[in-house]
């Protein structure tokens, strides 16, 4: 308490003291205004007149003053709109003044009161930013400051500059830009100079002993961002990059850089949302998001308030993700957030009865699953318990309770599976698409690759291989996977949500497929290593339910894919089955679980999907073979 009370009285101090200077600059204004006026000779008449109204004249200027907020600017950050609000303020209490000589006859010289509030505004002005640069230059004691290369001399270049000059978290000191824009070369940004092109970074660290690079290019992307990264890397210094402006006004000057990520390099041109789209069937409505404290449920989370849902629900079986998740929405959006999180398991239909009965969403996203590819080859029944029967489960319940929209998450593991997981994600598109075409509900699934960073991925696998000095473990050097960055992924699937053609299954433009022999080398460079000198990469084999390469459709998909309105998102054709078998194949299955045999498990999930490809041979006996470190290209 203490702390707040002396804060709020520091700051009517400082609000007196700034009101009190001001004053006296009245009067020096009026004084200067007539020293010019009459040529450093004032008539003894003229400096009585104005003089004896002076009063009248400061009680003018300080009403403005306040009415227009000048004493509530905070003048480190001040920038046109600060300028024009002073600006507007002095023009009006010189028009007040004049006008006031017209009426009551002052005596005073209207020239003299144009003058004042021209003098006015630039004393102002010139003690604001006096007392700022004496801040700036003696109040940090003896301590240096940093200094800061930042890269890229346009809008974000001086964006990041000027946020290094006025915030209060001491951010360091800009001494210089670069930027690959020849015109550029030797000109000045704030008074900061651009020194040379990307390529010269090296060199410019050295000659301006820079001890921090800010990388301040937000249209670049994939390799030429990777190339950037690597430049700043290699010289050592500590290598930050521009957060979103948005950010930075809500959060303040200390978040405007966040470290770099691998995502940042690997990520390609942002995606472009049909917003109104969205907006349409999420705003006002109650969400649901299954797993939503999950890798990609949670950003899935983070957009939807995006578009003010009348309330999101958090449903997840861990409670501390969903916990952390919470906590940040409503740190980020303030305690009113129309968050609330729900622990259960989608395997529980009464729990699953109880909360679409209490709260009564619309729009469902589910999320919740078991992806972990070699752990699922060792527990198929675990997988198929939650994967399958969860998810018929929750459409079930969905459909009973009048949800308008059912969005589910897939993967490209249901194509041609050669695993449990990836089998059983197949089995829920079924599923989806038999609940399609019996309810009224919109079901749509959304297939989609690997998710850069996501918990059990290869990046964080890889991150911790190179932190703890390698080898980093490679299953194989032909593995290539598609990747893409999580807000990308759940961008996509919001989007996907909009479209809304019923038992559709959506499949997202994922780029071309990476080796993961190339991310991993990326990956090392990243970290200021170089592949084969000061880090091993090792192959180790692939591991059970593991294939070379992943595909995005099946073959009788791929000749009827048509293109939707996003350019991003394509439909694949659904597969026609009999809802009969399939019914019977499923109880099948139901009975194998029950059996805990994990044989018949798998044959049963290989009745439902003809195109599962099980290799149950890599699994020794004990079935022991499924370390997080066999999970890379999961």
């Amino acid at each position: 308490m203490k702390t707040i009370l002396y804060g709020r009285s520091g700051k009517w101090v400082r609000r007196a003291a700034l009101f009190v200077v001001d004053l006296g600059f009245v009067w020096l204004s009026a004084y200067a205004a007539m020293l010019l006026r009459f040529n450093w000779t004032i008539p003894p008449l003229q400096y009585a007149h104005t003089m004896a109204r002076m009063p009248v004249i400061m009680f003018i200027y300080a009403a403005a003053g306040v009415l227009f907020g000048l004493y509530e600017i905070i003048w480190r950050y001040a920038g046109g709109p600060e300028f024009f609000r002073l600006g507007s303020a002095y023009a009006i209490s010189s028009l007040i003044t004049l006008v006031l000589e017209h009426v009551l006859g002052w005596g005073i010289s209207n020239p003299v009161l144009v003058m004042t509030a021209m003098i006015m505004m630039i004393l102002v002005v010139a003690s604001r930013f006096t007392w700022r640069w004496l801040r700036d230059t003696f109040g940090g004691g003896n301590r240096r400051k940093v200094r800061i290369l930042i890269v890229g001399a346009g809008e974000g270049g001086a964006y990041a500059a000027r946020i290094c000059q006025q915030s209060r978290a001491n951010l360091g000191m800009p001494v210089a830009f670069v930027d690959d824009n020849p015109m550029k070369r030797r000109m000045r940004i704030g008074g900061i100079p651009v020194c040379g092109t990307v390529d010269d970074i090296p060199e410019i660290v050295k000659q301006k002993s820079i001890d921090e690079i800010i990388v301040a290019v937000p249209g670049t992307h994939g390799e030429r961002l990777t190339e950037i990264i690597s430049l700043c890397k290699s010289t050592r210094c500590r290598t930050r990059i521009l957060s979103d402006p948005n950010d930075v006004e809500r959060e303040g000057g200390a978040t405007a850089f966040r470290e770099l990520n691998t995502s940042d390099f690997l990520s390609r041109a942002e995606v472009a949302l049909d917003t109104n789209m969205i907006r349409g069937y999420l705003t006002g409505r109650v969400v649901l998001v299954t797993g939503g404290g999950g890798s990609i449920g949670s950003e899935i989370c983070r957009q939807i308030l995006r578009f003010e849902p009348k309330k999101l629900l958090i449903f997840d079986i861990y409670e501390n993700c969903a916990y952390e998740l919470a906590y940040e929405l409503l740190q980020r959006h303030g305690r009113d957030c129309p968050v609330e999180v729900l622990i259960g398991s989608i395997r529980d239909r009464k729990r699953l009865d109880e909360v679409f009965r209490t709260y009564r969403p619309t729009v469902v996203f589910h999320a919740a699953a078991h992806k972990h590819v070699p752990l699922m080859e060792v527990s198929p029944g675990e997988a198929v318990k939650n994967n399958v029967f969860g998810t018929r489960n929750l459409l079930a319940c969905a459909a009973e309770h009048g949800v308008e929209r059912f969005v589910q998450l897939s993967t490209d593991k249901a194509v041609n599976p050669a695993n449990v997981m990836g089998a059983t994600k197949r089995v829920t598109e079924m599923l989806l698409q038999s609940c399609a075409r019996g309810t009224q509900m919109k079901c749509m699934a959304v297939r989609f690759g690997n998710v850069l960073g996501s918990h059990g991925s290869v990046i964080p696998l890889f991150e911790a291989q190179i932190r703890h000095g390698g080898p980093v473990t490679l299953t194989d050097p032909e593995v290539t996977r598609y990747f893409m960055t999580i807000p990308e992924a759940a961008q996509l699937v919001l989007q996907a949500g909009g479209l809304a053609q019923s038992g559709a299954i959506y499949v997202l433009d994922m780029g071309e497929p990476v080796k993961i022999i190339d991310l991993a080398r990326k990956l090392i460079r990243f970290y200021g290593y170089e592949p084969g000198v000061d880090m091993d990469i090792t192959v180790i084999g692939l591991r059970p339910g593991e294939k070379l390469y992943e595909e995005l459709m099946m073959d009788k998909e791929s000749a009827g894919v048509t293109r939707t309105a996003h350019d991003k998102i394509f439909v694949a054709p659904p597969i026609d089955f009999s809802e009969e078998a399939f019914r019977r194949q499923l109880d099948a299955l139901a009975a194998a679980v029950d059996s805990e045999d994990d044989d018949a498990i798998v044959a049963a999930l290989k009745a439902l999907v003809p195109t599962y490809n099980p290799n149950r041979d890599m699994l020794p006996a004990g079935k022991t073979n499924a370390s997080p470190a066999a999970s890379q290209q999961g």
